[in-house]
């Protein structure tokens, strides 16, 4: 059962992440993934778990993304999720740069590819809890660098 979100989420960005909090996205594990990883805070307890599967030109034919702990890592796991079927690994890897970016920085007026991703820009309000919206990236990313040293 979901529990109440940790961060104050007002407004439209609010209740997408929290659409997205209590129904998550690409939760069905997948049981041949080319692509697997799971990062773990050990601070908070926060879990995210995703796994790829690559069709024959190299591109994200099916999504699994799973998360344990707080509101923002269960929807930046769905946000994220939702942004990678058909994408190459290096546009997935673009996309994670942009995200990484926009959390860090701010979004600029051109980060439509972001999607739903964009919404967690209220997080930046809180700077410890970046790190609960990056941690599915961080996973992906190091999935996707051991995915890489296996297929070499």
């Amino acid at each position: 059962m979901p529990q109440l979100p940790d961060v104050p989420l007002d407004g439209l960005y609010g209740d997408l992440v929290m659409e997205h909090f209590r129904s998550p996205r690409n939760s069905a594990p997948i049981n041949d993934a080319d692509v697997e990883a799971e990062e773990f805070n050990p601070f908070c307890g926060d879990r995210a778990i995703l796994q790829l599967k690559l069709d024959g030109q190299g591109n994200v034919s099916g999504v699994s993304a799973r998360a344990e702990g707080c509101s923002i890592i269960q929807a930046a796991t769905s946000m994220l999720s939702g942004l990678l079927n058909g994408k190459s690994l290096p546009e997935v890897e673009e996309l994670g740069e942009r995200f990484r970016d926009a959390m860090k920085n701010g979004a600029d007026g051109d980060e439509a590819a972001l999607g739903d991703l964009l919404a967690l820009q209220v997080v930046r309000q809180y700077p410890v809890r970046i790190k609960c919206a990056l941690l599915p990236l961080t996973a992906l990313e190091e999935g996707i660098k051991d995915y890489r040293k296996k297929s070499n």
